[in-house]
């Protein structure tokens, strides 16, 4: 019966090691009941409280109800069906005239309230039926239904519906926890590596919550995405914003008054499960088609419900243990029971309504929500440079130490805070863009609308700016002006700092994706496959422009930003197997939610490492352990903390951009001796044999010869251009671009005395150029 349902086992380990839980410690396989609705217009039967737990170790039943018959002289079947993974194992209909010697029939007028626990027979198998796994499997999607049909009209007069849980999901509060950790981690480690523009670490930050923020989003479309991946998705919900609430929350209570006040009529938050409110063609309900609810079987008629009330009046003590106990307090209350239909207006579909209320956070109230969030942190980077000003300029007053150093970075302050501006509009743009956009489709409160243009322009606007700037610029000029200009690098850096000169341009592409995205997010909720199709290409665009352009200085930064896309695309191409017109299984679906998840923890596991890497953790291993002898930096150390010509390895060509012309009157030779003048120049032609020297082989480059005695001219030339006398070497920061630049002769340095000692040949690179 749950052969199907068995096959998840091997799944059933994954969500616990992918949500870092450490919540293994021992508890009792149990079902309960999470949520209670009912499916048709109450009429015979009203329900106020409905909680049920079944505890496989001692067979027993624990129940809270309160319910009322209401409606005289009615003759009623009852059809008890339990769906699970869309599946019906469980589908009986009794016939209560039958019962307790007729008793219940007509149904008496009665009002029930009652909490008890009770032993279920041995006889009844219950435990045979019950597959083991459905006790271990994260947000198991199964409910339970109860209908009242009259016997002699067929009029259905009560229908109740009842979500199962076992206690185990992928939504952990540890990992909400744990990630905001990490987040904080990359947050000092930018802020402390910030002061240099083109170190990796605050560009890391950028990354890692957009990871986050990537995961939260793709759990806004119009799929059918199972339980599991919802719930999971949910853990990163505060990286846009979504922090849990609860109806009775201060903040959503003031939302909901300004809304009201302002022309808002959409439902607020339920202080209920949103699971109730779900729309029944998707999980955890997959039910397809209406006619599922009222199928009936008669193959459990006979049984003796009497059976199930054999020693009632013990107490729940006497069969559930203190672990039971602990989940038996878990089980939420209905409270007030509400109806949904196929025509209710209460229904949340797919995409950002069910997402929000997931969380706590009523549909009219996610930008609201958003925006409030995004003036706290506008709020805490004010209050956070304006104490380092304070500090700073109180430091320059009554300081006297190292005054230069403090007046240099009064100079910088202003670029450092422009800085820090750009990066939080990078950091708020994707929310933003989402849920601004996404609140023009409801139409719900003026004052909503307003403030999402007000903070949409803003942030796009400030975004905008500074691309038109930093592109205007190295247009009119050239990218390498974006780098030699310190005030702009200092300002603009995190939009172009980590690339290099010549791929300046290469956030643009990702901005201009992620707006894409956050289009067809708000606009395109009445079409899932558009939109997962659409976003497919956007992310496939995106990884084709980074295997192009290359565009980061270090081949490990390349590698990174590659792998983060191809987890992009991969995991984007899985939720079409999400799509409502697929009609693909419950179970399917399942393992592929599991599957995505695991792709994105491994993400976030390798970001989590990245982060170690950026705060330096690598200086505490000793360097033969980091290193292979005679490999490169490059080849092993990816990425790290340090600045930027440190891990700078990719070889570079010379380009144009880096052609930096010397100045005339300090590129002029030096005098062998005191009577030599600076006028006499010298030529790489030999006047004693008559030829040149171009052309000719050299040797090895870092060969060391004994320097042969010759003539005037030609030691003149030879001491000219020795790399031991010349003041250029590989080390210094201009060295690439004086071997691409102009050939010009090289003087020697006037430092250094002339020996005929030990000396090694110059290499091309060192040759000086004619001119």
């Amino acid at each position: 019966m749950f052969s199907s349902i068995a096959r998840l086992r091997y799944l059933a380990p994954l969500p616990l090691l992918l949500t870092f839980s450490s919540l293994a410690a021992a508890r009792d396989d149990s079902l309960f009941t999470s949520s209670v609705t009912y499916c048709s217009p109450p009429e015979t039967l009203l329900i106020q409280q409905f909680d049920i737990a079944y505890f496989a170790k001692n067979q027993s039943i624990w129940f809270n109800i309160s319910a009322a018959s209401v409606d005289p002289n009615v003759n009623v079947t009852a059809n008890v069906m339990l769906n699970v993974y869309g599946m019906h194992p469980v589908n009986f209909t009794i016939d209560l005239c039958s019962l307790f010697s007729g008793a219940l029939c007509p149904l008496p007028m009665y009002n029930f309230t009652g909490s008890d626990s009770i032993p279920l027979p041995s006889s009844l198998g219950v435990s045979d039926k019950i597959p083991s796994i459905a006790f271990q499997i994260p947000d198991l999607e199964a409910y339970a239904q109860l209908s009242l049909t009259e016997v002699n009209t067929g009029v259905l007069k009560a229908c109740v519906q009842a979500t199962l849980s076992n206690g185990w999901s992928a939504h952990q509060v540890a990992v909400e926890w744990a990630t905001g950790a990490l987040a904080l981690l990359a947050l000092l480690s930018a802020v402390c590596y910030s002061f240099t523009p083109d170190t990796l670490a605050p560009f890391r930050l950028f990354d890692l919550l957009y990871l986050y923020q990537w995961t939260a989003s793709t759990a806004l479309l119009d799929l059918n995405y199972s339980s599991v991946y919802r719930a999971f998705t949910t853990n990163f919900a505060w990286a846009i914003g979504l922090f849990s609430a609860s109806a009775t929350s201060p903040i959503q209570i003031s939302i909901n008054d300004m809304r009201h006040l302002t022309g808002g009529n959409m439902a607020d938050a339920t202080g209920d499960s949103a699971v109730a409110l779900v729309n029944r063609k998707l999980s955890p309900y997959n039910a397809m088609t209406s006619s599922t609810f009222l199928a009936s079987s008669n193959q459990y008629t006979g049984i003796s419900v009497e059976n199930l009330w054999v020693s009632s009046n013990m107490t729940a003590a006497n069969y559930i243990s203190d672990i039971s106990v602990a989940s038996v307090q878990e089980l939420s209350s209905a409270g007030d029971v509400q109806l949904v239909t196929p025509l209710s207006t209460n229904v949340l579909q797919a995409g950002v309504p069910i997402y929000v209320n997931s969380v706590g956070i009523a549909t009219a109230n996610s930008f609201m929500t958003v925006f409030l969030v995004v003036l706290m942190i506008a709020a805490i980077l004010l209050a956070v440079l304006s104490v380092g000003y304070c500090v700073l300029a109180a430091t320059s007053r009554y300081g006297q130490r190292k005054e230069g150093y403090i007046a240099g970075w009064r100079y910088r302050y202003p670029s450092f805070v422009r800085a820090w501006l750009l990066r939080i509009c990078l950091i708020v743009f994707t929310p933003v863009a989402i849920f601004a956009l996404y609140q023009w489709t409801l139409k719900d409160s003026w004052l909503s609308i307003l403030l999402s243009v007000i903070l949409f322009l803003a942030v796009v606007g400030y975004l905008l700016y500074t691309i038109i700037l930093t592109h205007r610029l190295a247009l009119r000029s050239m990218p390498s002006e974006l780098y030699t200009q310190p005030d702009l690098l200092g300002s603009h850096g995190p939009l172009y700092a980590i690339y290099r000169s010549e791929r300046f341009y290469a956030t643009a592409p990702l901005i201009f994706a992620i707006f894409v995205k956050a289009l067809f997010i708000a606009f395109s909720q009445a079409n899932g496959v558009v939109q997962v199709v659409a976003i497919l290409v956007i992310e496939c665009m995106v990884l084709a422009s980074l295997l192009a352009l290359r565009p980061h200085k270090s081949r490990g930064a390349d590698v990174l930003a590659t792998y983060l896309a191809t987890t992009r695309v991969l995991c984007t191409g899985l939720m079409i197997a999400f799509a409502e017109s697929l009609n693909l299984g419950a179970i399917p679906r399942v393992v592929i939610g599991i599957v995505i998840a695991v792709i994105i923890s491994v993400a976030v596991i390798v970001m989590f490492i990245n982060t170690l890497v950026n705060v330096g953790i690598m200086r505490l291993i000793p360097a033969h352990f980091r290193r292979r002898r005679g490999a490169t930096p490059g080849s092993l150390d990816v990425e790290n903390g340090a600045e930027a010509g440190e891990k700078d390895w990719r070889p570079r060509n010379p380009t144009p951009e880096r052609n930096i012309p010397l100045d005339p009157d300090v590129n002029q030779p030096y005098p062998d001796s005191p009577s030599q003048t600076l006028t006499d120049h010298h030529s790489l032609y030999s006047e004693e044999s008559g030829s040149t020297t171009l052309g000719s082989l050299l040797p090895r480059r870092w060969s060391m010869q004994q320097s042969q005695p010759s003539s005037h001219s030609r030691s003149n030339s030879q001491s000219q251009y020795s790399p031991s006398q010349s003041n250029y070497s590989p080390s210094q920061s201009n060295y690439v671009s004086n071997a691409s630049s102009p050939r010009q002769s090289v003087p020697p340095s006037p430092l250094r005395t002339q020996s005929p000692s030990h000396s090694r040949q110059p290499t091309i690179d060192e040759h000086p150029a004619f001119p």
